[in-house]
């Protein structure tokens, strides 16, 4: 196959220099022999544009230079468009390139595109809006609101904030229906992943996986902060997926399962993020799995 790349750089992304970026990327695309543009991410995040540009000019990767929050955003665009993602990192997180082991030197994530598998991994709406990877309602929907205000972005700044945060942590009343089933809870906040972490390892979902067709749902249910922060450090290490139906659900302070569907209410209208990214939150919020979303180069 011969292949034509579109580079989409995000400018704000993340800290590093984006001169050696481009470098790097001009040098290696041209010793391959690839045909290749550059272009700017929008901060609209509208990409209909480019649904056009990929079949008008026969683009067969589009290789997406930033965060989660910009891969999310091009991904929902592109669904249904035949054309292979790549990813180099250059986002605070990065939860979807890690999760598909792709690193975050350039030079290796380039080497991925260049040589690595397309292979299609799972996505989901949460009320028709496109998530690539985790959405959060509560505490680190907060963080992420934060996060997007401050002027210096970075790891170093998101910890900041998710301690800032922590000290003024709440609980907010939610009540999930899966299937036939119901329940309610008080969740200092409640992850919907499709990848296994927030970014940077954190691997709030462990045994998620980007193509089982199974959204990984992580309920962290009312309990003291000391009793919390070890209890989510129990789960980042060995967190066991249990049935929601489970008769002790009351008693597990996380609760953690599988599904392709579910509904959430959210009556005191915990904030939400998409993909890292602060978004409107709403009273409840419908969760459907989307089989093979697109396709991800990753290594073989």
């Amino acid at each position: 196959m011969n292949r034509k790349f579109v580079y989409l750089i995000n400018p704000i992304s993340g800290t590093r220099g984006k001169s050696l970026i481009l470098e790097v990327i001009e040098k290696e695309t041209e010793q391959q022999g690839i045909p290749f543009e550059i272009l700017d991410t929008n901060a609209a995040g509208n990409y209909d544009w480019l649904k056009e540009k990929i079949i008008s000019e026969n683009i067969t990767d589009i290789i997406i230079c930033g965060g989660d929050g910009t891969v999310s955003q091009v991904t929902g665009a592109l669904l249904g468009i035949a054309v292979q993602i790549g990813i180099i990192p250059l986002g605070s997180g990065n939860g979807l390139a890690f999760a598909a082991k792709i690193p975050k030197r350039i030079d290796r994530a380039l080497h991925i595109i260049f040589t690595g598998k397309a292979t299609w991994v799972d996505g989901f709406h949460i009320n028709d809006q496109f998530s690539c990877m985790l959405c959060g309602l509560g505490f680190d929907a907060q963080v992420a609101h934060d996060f997007a205000n401050q002027k210096k972005r970075g790891l170093a700044t998101y910890i900041k904030q998710t301690i800032k945060n922590f000290t003024l942590a709440k609980p907010y009343p939610f009540i999930l229906q899966v299937d036939s089933k119901t329940f309610s809870t008080d969740a200092f906040f409640i992850s919907i992943a499709n990848s296994n972490q927030f970014g940077n390892n954190f691997t709030i979902a462990p045994m998620a996986s980007l193509h089982d067709g199974l959204l990984d749902i992580v309920v962290v249910n009312n309990m003291s902060k000391l009793r919390l922060v070890w209890n989510i450090l129990k789960q980042i290490n060995s967190g066991q997926v249990r049935i929601y139906e489970d008769k002790k659900y009351h008693r597990n302070q996380i609760h953690y399962f599988q599904t392709a569907q579910l509904s959430i209410q959210n009556p005191k209208h915990a904030p939400l993020h998409i993909d890292g990214d602060p978004v409107d939150t709403a009273e409840v919020f419908d969760i459907k799995v989307i089989r093979n979303a697109f396709k991800l180069l990753m290594p073989e």
